[in-house]
């Protein structure tokens, strides 16, 4: 097993890395599996009944001075008038203006949040967001509650989403949700090496359908109600809370 540097790292990177490091003593991998199992449920209890969600991504390094940011708030802008929940991963960039866009237009918006010693703190346009100290946790959640994921410019977390949303789709371990790429320009070469995969056979050539490459909001607009609202019927379905569980739908 590979020691983990404690002096170097906040408390929850030291004990996901510990954890992906290789076996521990019985009572440590068990304990581990007790917190994360905390994790889950106290995120589902703060989620479910947020639906029909439309999870964007992108990246977290992005002002409001750049275009993709203002992009970004026009997409959360328009995904609110259709109905949707705006989920994101909380944090700053993309992230906030695809928050910023419904949470101004009165639609609602969420984040789930990842604990990192930087670019850590929930944004400032969340009706409702979780604070999550593991990764894969996240990645979950961001998938759970989303009929549709637009994927803005971004760095290598953001591919990371990407093509896990993809290959869950393709794998068919979810539904056939729309995946969106915004931003022609800035992922063409991307999306040429996935032309490639396909011409080499790598992947199937119907795999690039998984995939809507655009500049246009109004376009993304159109996708979404043919491939996700007339699709899967999405009307936001009247749910009771349980009071013994001390639920709440805000």
């Amino acid at each position: 097993m590979l020691k983990t540097n404690k002096k170097d790292s906040p408390w929850f990177l030291t004990e996901e890395r510990a954890f992906l490091d290789g076996p521990r003593s019985r009572f440590k991998e068990l304990w581990f599996t007790f917190k994360v199992q905390f994790q889950f449920i106290k995120a589902f209890r703060k989620l479910h009944f947020i639906g029909p969600c439309v999870t964007v991504f992108g990246s977290a390094r992005f002002s409001e001075e750049n275009d993709y940011y203002k992009q970004a708030e026009e997409v959360g802008k328009t995904l609110s008038e259709m109905g949707f929940a705006v989920m994101t991963g909380g944090g700053p960039g993309i992230m906030e203006a695809a928050n910023k866009g419904a949470f101004l237009n009165n639609g609602y918006s969420v984040g789930c949040n990842i604990i990192l010693p930087h670019e850590q703190e929930p944004n400032p346009y969340l009706h409702k967001w979780i604070n999550i100290p593991y990764f894969f946790v996240r990645k979950f959640l961001l998938l759970k509650y989303s009929y549709a994921f637009v994927v803005m410019p971004g760095g290598i977390g953001t591919l990371d989403e990407l093509f896990e949303a993809v290959t869950l789709i393709q794998t068919k371990m979810i539904h056939n949700f729309p995946v969106i790429i915004f931003g022609k320009e800035y992922h063409k070469e991307l999306y040429r090496h996935i032309e490639i995969m396909a011409e080499n056979e790598s992947i199937s050539k119907e795999d690039l359908d998984l995939m809507f490459l655009t500049d246009s909001v109004e376009e993304m607009k159109a996708h979404l109600k043919e491939h996700a609202v007339k699709r899967f019927g999405l009307i936001k379905k009247p749910m009771r809370t349980r009071w013994w569980f001390g639920e709440s739908k805000r």
